[in-house]
């Protein structure tokens, strides 16, 4: 999907709409001149402005009237002020949000009329272009609106579509799914550290440990329980350490926090 003669404007401008605008320049997507940032803080503006050559707006209302799509970074409950001064242009703009928990039906309504919303659950290792998005259209949106929030997430990561009843699910296991893993590394840290290891072995270990078997499961396309088994010879040391995390219900434990992550998140949407 080409973006060449769309204007993006990014409506709330921090640690996402800055990866977002990254990326996009970094895959040539669009220009810097195709990029309108609009913030409260001026400062964060101009720093904007000085790296990367964007369009700096401190009125939200004419960064969206000068854009064809506008991307809504603001926090959940910043959104309703953010489309307050937006309703009458609102129908002939596509809006993509990245706000949690707040549901497309909520942003239509916000915007009145019939306006064309997707809604996007990204994580945070898209600050470092790899991020995992899950992409869902609201009522009046199309599929070439799809692909146009594909155009952009695909700039910081991968994407899927989904429906938008599965996105709480979506949250739960890649949205906050990053924590968990920085959770297993703290874990593993810790215990090469009471193994006899100094830190910086422990943590250096750790995190090429960790990379290196994300890549391995990414690159072989093997199951992860394949790729287990290959490497947990019979009365091994693995073998020993697995036992462990299944007699402690390790995968049992992964779940009912997942389940819990994704009830919570129903919560939040008023679900």
């Amino acid at each position: 999907m080409s973006l060449k003669n769309k204007t993006v404007a990014f409506i709330g401008a921090g640690n996402m709409g800055e990866a977002l605008i990254r990326g996009l320049l970094a895959a040539g997507t669009v220009t810097p001149q195709q990029i309108i940032a609009n913030d409260l803080r001026v400062d964060r503006l101009e720093s904007l402005a000085k790296a990367f050559g964007i369009r700096p707006m401190t009125d939200s209302a004419a960064a969206v009237a000068a854009a064809n799509i506008v991307l809504l970074a603001v926090k959940p409950q910043q959104m309703r002020e953010a489309l307050v001064n937006v309703r009458a242009m609102a129908e002939s703009k596509l809006f993509i949000s990245i706000a949690a928990g707040v549901t497309t039906e909520k942003i239509e309504s916000m915007l009145g009329d019939a306006p064309h919303v997707v809604r996007v659950m990204p994580n945070t290792p898209a600050l470092v272009g790899a991020g995992a998005a899950a992409l869902c259209k609201g009522r009046y949106a199309t599929d070439e609106d799809l692909a146009i929030a594909e155009a952009i997430l695909g700039a910081v990561g991968i994407t899927v579509r989904t429906e938008e009843k599965f996105l709480d699910a979506v949250t739960a296991l890649s949205g906050s799914g990053p924590a968990y893993i920085f959770l297993v590394a703290e874990a593993m840290i810790k215990a090469g550290i009471e193994a006899g290891l100094r830190e910086d072995i422990a943590r250096t270990l750790t995190l090429q440990t960790i990379y290196g078997a994300a890549k391995l499961l990414v690159e072989s396309g093997d199951p992860p329980a394949d790729l287990r088994r290959k490497v947990t010879s019979p009365g091994g040391t693995t073998e020993a350490a697995i036992k462990v995390m299944t007699d402690h219900k390790l995968v049992e434990t992964f779940c009912a926090a997942i389940q819990a992550a994704a009830r919570r998140g129903q919560e939040l949407s008023g679900g």
